[in-house]
């Protein structure tokens, strides 16, 4: 069992970069701005989107693409510039929510321990218009959220990836992007329904065989277990020293695991780690319901 990780750990440290690609990576969520033609230093720099203009720095940039890489991040989880936990009433944060960029997705109030923030749809369209234009592998950013009962299991996702990101860079590997499972699900429905597309009288069924649904899987690096096709809840691919391209998937289960969906998952063979149940306001499915814990995926499962 790995040490709680404090966010604190991941200060941030920006640096003067003259080739954005090709320094290493100091923060685990660098990698969301590798791609992107945005500033990177502290000083604020002006930035043009459709006819509106925004001062943006370094550390603010990074927080977008943090947070639109997850779709939702918990405001404990995104610290400022001097290592402070951040706040949507002052700082990068609150610059953020002002200019349109960022909402906030659970109250703040007394009965909350944290609050989530997401992209707006400005927010999202200011980091997709700035991308350099050579990448086919880029990070994908996203504004819109899943299904109001998988929120607090979604806020949970980025905590996981900064502890699995700090032990695969110890280990000298370059995190390249962060996959998540909707992205992935995305890419097997085309596969799925790559038949039926342009033909009036489809059903809609899938037409695939087992066999091409398992040459797909193994495309793809997913497992098949219980006779389904296995999906982690994000992906990192990373480079290594050598110049080997792997990934890891990583899944944050809850107490709502349960039955063939939870085997499922143990037998797939991800990085696991244990969140909390419940939901975002009013409580947790967990015995006493207690507030929402930004305390979340902090131990890793065998």
């Amino acid at each position: 069992m790995w040490d709680s990780l404090d966010p604190r750990s991941f200060d941030d440290r920006d640096r003067a970069r003259d080739d954005r690609r090709d320094t290493p990576v100091t923060d685990p969520r660098d990698v969301f701005t590798r791609d992107l033609d945005l500033p990177r230093g502290a000083e604020r720099e002006c930035v043009q989107v459709r006819g509106h203009e925004y001062k943006l720095r370094g550390s603010e940039v990074r927080t977008l693409s943090t947070i639109g890489a997850f779709r939702v991040a918990p405001v404990d989880d995104l610290r400022d510039p001097a290592g402070r936990p951040a706040d949507l009433r002052n700082g990068d944060l609150q610059r953020l929510r002002a200019a349109g960029l960022i909402r906030a997705v659970a109250p703040f109030d007394r009965n909350e321990r944290t609050t989530l923030v997401a992209l707006t749809k400005r927010g999202r369209e200011l980091l997709e218009t700035h991308r350099t234009p050579d990448r086919d592998r880029a990070q994908e950013f996203h504004d819109r959220l899943g299904r109001s009962r998988e929120l607090t299991h979604d806020a949970q996702l980025l905590r996981a990836y900064l502890r699995t990101a700090e032990r695969l860079e110890k280990d000298g590997a370059r995190i390249q992007r962060v996959v998540l499972e909707g992205d992935l699900k995305r890419d097997y429905q085309r596969f799925l329904q790559e038949r039926n597309r342009d033909k009036s009288d489809s059903d809609g069924r899938p037409t695939r065989t087992r066999e091409e649904v398992r040459e797909w899987a193994q495309e793809h690096d997913l497992p098949i277990a219980n006779d389904r096709v296995q999906f982690p809840d994000f992906r990192i691919e990373y480079e290594l020293p050598d110049g080997r391209r792997e990934i890891e998937d990583v899944e944050v289960t809850t107490a709502h695991y349960r039955g063939a969906h939870a085997a499922g998952k143990v037998q797939a063979g991800f990085t696991r780690f244990r969140g909390v149940g419940g939901r975002v306001g009013g409580g947790s499915s967990r015995a006493g319901g207690a507030p929402f814990d930004p305390r979340f995926a902090e131990e890793l499962l065998e």
